[in-house]
């Protein structure tokens, strides 16, 4: 494993500075700190057309939480636009097993979940969890950020239940399991990674929140993930250009487990999948182009490469074109994006709603495999009074 960069950035209380060894490529000095920069909000709104099929009001106002317990464990952004890491210190495990009625619990909780929302994706390294408590850490991070009472574990299409009925921990591997069954496989469509880009289940109507990954098993190098600021993607538009798309929606489809079931001869689950809208067998939903965060209230694009297929009311042709476009845009921002280089046990969390993400598949002849868990979210809708755009609320450059 290469030797990775030393940054010097002020902990979540900016109380004093520490060094920490980051595990991405290129992250710079700051000299604010995260929570100094989300305590601004809320600030006034963009003044955007409405739609009444793109829009709602948010069930809680978008504000960062009062708590501050977080700022014992030493942190540090990985870039300005996207992700922040912890070091070991931090053991999740050790705030899920506190008492379910300390207050403590609860808070801390609500603190993790919102610097995810906020910086799109955490890196937790040397975690020691369970599958079980994978799977609890989700449903926890969904309660504490507001997700639908009725929001579960995502059982993906191509998945096995266990013996008693219920979900166990989607394994994310290059080898595929029993009768080809496989959440995470190369995009057959395209030599190009860029093409593997997405967000985790945009095709279900109600699509996932915070989705967390554990690495258990490594190749000797590659295998590493990227993840990209949805919110800065957002921030790139032109004015003119977010108006036109934030009155539009994209069909997104996730067909292609149908091709997989098909190859190989197993049947879907057809759910329900984490939701009770997800359900059948068409895999396939209509999302806002633009959609808000509940959890900070930042809007962001809404497409991806592996599952948007068209954006609707428009022909064909158009909707390609604007498409490809953003899809370029997603791809090329170098500076919307943050490269994690995995270690053994290390635990990864990230808000669907504010970040998307690929694999590297440079890792031929070697297994890379670990443990995913997703609690699905509210579905996505897009909020012209209340939302603004991450730039605008923290006057940054992306």
């Amino acid at each position: 494993m290469a030797t990775a960069t030393t940054t010097t950035v002020p902990p979540f209380a900016a109380k004093e500075t520490l060094s920490l060894p980051l595990k991405a490529e290129g992250a710079p000095s700051h000299a604010q700190s995260a929570s100094a920069a989300a305590a601004a909000l809320p600030t006034p709104p963009l003044t955007r057309p409405s739609s009444p099929s793109l829009s709602r009001k948010p069930s809680k106002p978008y504000a960062r939480p009062s708590t501050h317990h977080l700022d014992e464990y030493r942190h540090a952004e990985l870039t300005p636009a996207i992700g922040l890491q912890f070091t070991r210190e931090l053991q999740v495990r050790d705030v899920l097993r506190m008492p379910e009625d300390d207050p403590k619990r609860e808070e801390m909780l609500k603190e993790l979940a919102y610097l995810i929302s906020f910086h799109g994706v955490c890196v937790f390294p040397a975690q020691d969890l369970t599958p079980d408590e994978l799977s609890s850490l989700a449903l926890a991070l969904g309660k504490a950020s507001g997700a639908p009472p009725d929001s579960s574990l995502h059982i993906h299409p191509t998945a096995e239940l266990g013996e008693n009925g219920r979900p166990t921990v989607g394994a994310i591997s290059n080898v595929a399991g029993a009768m080809g069954r496989q959440i995470n496989f190369k995009d057959e469509r395209s030599e190009l990674a860029s093409q593997g880009i997405h967000s985790d289940i945009s095709f279900e109507q109600r699509p996932a929140r915070y989705s967390a990954l554990r690495m258990t098993t490594l190749p000797p190098t590659g295998g590493d993930t990227m993840f990209y600021s949805s919110y800065a993607h957002a921030s790139m538009l032109s004015p003119a250009m977010f108006s036109m798309l934030s009155s539009l929606s994209a069909i997104h489809s996730g067909r292609v487990f149908r091709d997989q079931a098909r190859r190989f001869g197993f049947d879907l689950h057809l759910g329900p999948r984490g939701a009770p809208e997800n359900v059948g067998d068409d895999f396939e939903a209509v999302h806002p182009v633009i959609r808000t965060n509940a959890v900070t209230g930042f809007h962001a694009l809404n497409v991806n490469p592996t599952f948007t297929e068209r954006i609707v009311g428009l022909t064909f042709d158009e909707s390609r074109a604007i498409l490809d476009y953003l899809y370029k845009v997603q791809a090329q921002a170098h500076d919307a994006q943050v490269r994690i280089r995995w270690e053994k046990d290390t635990l990864c969390i990230w808000d669907n709603a504010a970040v998307l993400h690929a694999a590297t598949f440079d890792f031929k002849g070697h297994e890379r495999s670990g443990d995913r868990t997703v609690c699905v979210g509210e579905k996505p809708y897009f909020d012209a009074e209340n939302g603004t755009t991450r730039k605008e609320a923290l006057g940054s450059v992306v």
